[in-house]
């Protein structure tokens, strides 16, 4: 395979990687040297990476988020509410903005292929791409329909559909919410607080508010089966209520058992 076959086939930079990893292991001497050697002329170059593409079937993790062909996926220029973020209607009512973001984006793909052009990679190891159907723009799309915002601090890409999905209310415009960058600030300092200051003694802050793998909001009562077990992660978006209204307005559903 040459390094221009690479472009299209994210498996190329896998197996090098494994290439590199046995060369390590073996480690006796000449023959590692060159088995290193012969790894680093295999490899692509950075401008050929930076050029790479990803096409297939998506699965949606959250609403700036996709696996794709188990790629990883990071929605370049954009941000979305995280899974567990509310949003404020004009009525004050408050409703699960980052989980309808996540399901937004899944009807819009479909079954559908979709194509992602490599921009960058994040500090997560997440391909930041740009994504298309066809020859439509699925980070634009997001953002002129009011799911996300643009991300400015990497780019500007997205700033004039965020401006007209703003003006017509759409979805996320049509009240308040936190920026999803703060929303995940604020989840990282409360993490690094003393347990004891998160829940002090005699608080009646006691409902869980725990994240299933697939996303879904659920939260435990004292004395409830899972309780005990179940720990609370801020910085994921997880969360203590004061009473079950609370934990219901905000998206979450009391846990079965």
């Amino acid at each position: 395979m040459t390094a221009q076959d690479t472009r299209r086939d994210p498996t190329a930079v896998l197996s090098a990687s494994a290439f590199w990893r046995a060369a390590v292991a073996r480690s006796d001497g000449w023959r590692a040297a060159r088995l290193l050697l012969a790894a680093l002329l295999w490899l692509p170059s950075a401008t050929t990476l930076a050029q790479f593409e990803v096409s297939g079937y998506a699965r949606v993790l959250d609403g700036d988020t996709l696996d794709l062909q188990g790629v990883r996926i990071r929605l370049f220029g954009i941000d979305a509410p995280e899974s567990a973020q509310s949003c404020t209607r004009p009525s004050g009512q408050a409703w699960a903005c980052g989980r309808a973001a996540r399901e937004a984006l899944e009807r819009k793909l479909g079954k559908r292929q979709l194509t992602c052009e490599r921009r960058d990679v994040d500090n997560y190891g997440r391909l930041v791409a740009v994504c298309r159907q066809g020859r439509e723009d699925i980070n634009g799309w997001l953002a002129a329909e009011g799911w996300v915002v643009a991300y400015r601090q990497y780019s500007e890409d997205y700033v004039d559909e965020e401006a007209a999905a703003r003006r017509a209310r759409l979805n996320l415009w049509d009240g308040s919410f936190e920026q999803p960058a703060d929303y995940r600030r604020r989840g990282r300092q409360e993490a690094e607080r003393p347990a004891a200051t998160q829940s002090a003694p005699g608080s009646n802050c006691r409902i869980k508010g725990n994240i299933s793998r697939d996303g879904e909001r659920i939260y435990h009562l004292p004395g409830a089966e899972f309780y005990a077990q179940t720990r609370i992660d801020p910085a994921a978006g997880e969360r203590l209520f004061c009473t079950e209204q609370e934990a219901r307005a905000a998206g979450w559903r009391r846990a079965r058992r």
